[in-house]
């Protein structure tokens, strides 16, 4: 198998010099993707946070932690230096909108168009934007967010915004996550690296454009580019395979034949002849995936689903529940400082691993799980028995813990990619982004009574 045209890429696409700039405008093209999809969700959350703390009720927060700013006040009386409230309770709201989108998109998704798919992402991007700069209570949370406001009335508009910042963010991941699978493979290395990026580059530009004078309103209304971004990248700078259904709905679920015995099989730990025949067998089957052919392609997608949630839970565990509480008094950061480092060292991980794919590829996510897991523990133990004696420490760790994270989001989707038959990979990429989606709500329902637990001490 040739990996630089890849079996995903469709027989009329370009070939030698024509395809080699086809195949790096595509890359880029979802490397731009990947950032716009998350950067937007980055730096419209991380405006709203404060919302939660201000009116004492469910209002949510970016996944990507490394643009929240705490209130240090801290909850009087505890033995801990945290906030009463734990970031947790904000990333579960922030999450359910996607989850629910990717529990049920994979059965009705491809009766949309992918064009469609793209407008309404844009749409509710630029909704989620003006949604919140226009919300005012906002703004006295963010320029008073070292103030705790007594009392502050209730925001349906901010909260309105965060619902269309998740629907944008879920419905756009598992579009391009299935978009891939029309292209050379290597795309999956773009959109890993774009989306490792959006936590970076959203929390920098945000905080360089605030602290360079503009309101956090125009900061915003600024940050409108992003989905015009997402526009021109995907109508503009996609190369699209001919036969590509941009305004159909996508009935026939098949890509193209081939490539059979290159591939192994994700459903079967069969033999080496019969995976051949069962690759021979599917390439001569047409239309589109029922709904028994869809429970056996999740079955054998939990292979990979389980590990990458196992993953995710445990990293959010760690940044949602546990970050907050490792504090060192003594450090010549603040609390403040010292937190938003922590989660700026993990997103460096998280862009590093995420851009790793052309360099290293590892298929044992579990492995990648355990690790994690071990982190968190070692986190966990940390906070309750206080025997780490420096920030450093801390500092290492979280990027190590987003170095793992990151590579197991994009070494899952690229073997799924891989070992998935033809007619099923389109269906398997939108339904194994439930993977990473399902661990963070769980861990969210997880250290929100862990913090409390600690915060009471």
């Amino acid at each position: 198998m040739d990996e630089a045209v890849g079996v995903n890429a469709d027989p009329d696409m370009p070939s030698d010099s024509e395809g080699r700039s086809s195949r790096w405008r595509n890359w880029t093209g979802f490397w731009l993707l990947g950032l716009c999809n998350n950067f937007a969700y980055v730096v419209m959350l991380s405006a709203a946070h404060d919302i939660l703390k201000q009116q004492g009720s469910h209002n949510s927060t970016s996944p990507t932690p490394s643009t929240v700013a705490l209130d240090i006040e801290g909850a009087k009386g505890s033995h801990y230096d945290c906030s009463p409230v734990s970031t947790a309770a904000v990333l579960l709201a922030d999450i359910l909108p996607t989850l629910l989108i990717k529990f049920s998109a994979p059965f009705f998704i491809h009766k949309l168009p992918y064009g469609f798919r793209v407008l309404v992402c844009v749409a509710t991007a630029i909704a989620s934007f003006l949604l919140v700069s226009f919300s005012s209570t906002v703004w006295i949370s963010i320029l008073a967010y070292r103030q705790r406001l007594q009392t502050t009335p209730h925001n349906d508009k901010a909260k309105t915004g965060v619902i269309f910042a998740s629907v944008s963010a879920g419905l756009g991941e598992l579009s391009f996550l299935s978009l891939t699978v029309f292209f050379s493979r290597d795309v999956l290395g773009g959109w890993g690296s774009g989306t490792g990026g959006a936590g970076v580059a959203g929390a920098l530009l945000y905080s360089a454009l605030t602290q360079a004078g503009l309101s956090p309103r125009n900061t915003l209304l600024i940050m409108l580019v992003v989905p015009v971004a997402m526009v021109i990248s995907y109508f503009f700078l996609l190369v699209f395979p001919p036969s590509f259904p941009q305004w159909k709905c996508r009935e026939v679920e098949s890509v193209r034949g081939g490539d059979s015995q290159s591939r192994r099989p994700l459903l079967d730990d069969t033999d080496e002849e019969e995976e051949r025949e069962k690759g021979a067998e599917e390439d001569k089957v047409t239309g589109p995936l029922t709904f028994i052919e869809k429970l056996h392609i999740i079955k054998g997608l939990l292979r990979f689903v389980v590990p990458l949630g196992v993953v995710y839970f445990a990293e959010y565990f760690i940044n949602q529940g546990l970050l907050e509480l490792l504090y060192f008094p003594n450090f010549y950061l603040s609390h403040a400082e010292q937190y938003r480092w922590y989660q700026t060292l993990y997103q460096v991980g998280v862009l590093v691993s995420r851009s790793s794919l052309c360099c290293v590829k590892f298929r044992r996510i579990w492995a990648l799980s355990l690790l994690q897991c071990v982190n968190a523990v070692l986190l966990l133990l940390s906070v309750y028995y206080q025997f780490l004696p420096s920030a450093w420490l801390v500092f290492v760790i979280v990027l190590y813990e987003g170095l793992l994270g990151g590579a197991a989001y994009v070494n899952t989707f690229y073997f799924i990619s891989k070992e998935t038959g033809d007619r099923q990979r389109e269906f398997a990429m939108v339904a194994a982004s439930v993977g990473d989606s399902l661990g963070i709500a769980i861990s969210g329902l997880i250290a929100f009574p862990v913090h409390r637990y600690f915060c009471s001490l």
